[in-house]
């Protein structure tokens, strides 16, 4: 019998983060506390969302509203990485890039977990920017799962292609 195996990746469902970030925008335009500060919440480019508002508590509340709404879609707050408001003439602004991918480092230290904690005869390896875990029983495929999913680490984490 062949292996069973699976994939951990950490991708972004862009679509996810479009639908949260024109929420974003439509609950901006209508809140009462938003009025006249010039807030506002667009795409920055392809990886990248840039917040810009007439004071720095009114972006850093712009960013909060945005979480939520990413919360309510299932999309990970990890993928966020933004910066500081920072001062742009009358405006103050804040630049969030959206992290995907495993980099190398983190995948490491996610095989070296799966090889110490993890059942016997499960293999893990590096493919690019995710891990593909194999294993011949897929009991231990899910206690994998089970064992990656309870650790806590600083990029969010999706299993695909479990066959």
């Amino acid at each position: 019998m062949a292996d069973s195996s699976f994939d951990i990746v950490s991708k972004i469902d862009r679509q996810e983060v479009d639908n949260a970030l024109g929420q974003t925008a439509r609950e901006i335009a209508t809140r009462f506390d938003f009025k006249g500060t010039g807030a506002s919440i667009e795409w920055s480019g392809e990886h990248a969302i840039e917040i810009s508002a007439s004071a720095d508590d009114r972006a850093s509340a712009v960013l909060d509203v945005f979480k939520g709404k990413l919360v309510k879609r299932d999309v990970s707050l990890k993928v966020l990485d933004a910066s500081e408001p920072r001062p742009s003439g009358q405006q103050s602004k804040i630049s969030i890039a959206l992290k995907e991918g495993i980099s190398s480092e983190d995948a490491k230290k996610v095989s070296k977990l799966i090889r110490d904690e993890g059942p016997k005869g499960v293999k893990a390896q590096i493919q690019g920017d995710e891990l593909r875990v194999s294993s011949k029983k897929r009991d231990d495929l899910q206690q994998v799962i089970a064992l990656v999913k309870a650790q806590d680490y600083d990029f969010a984490v999706q299993f695909t292609n479990y066959r």
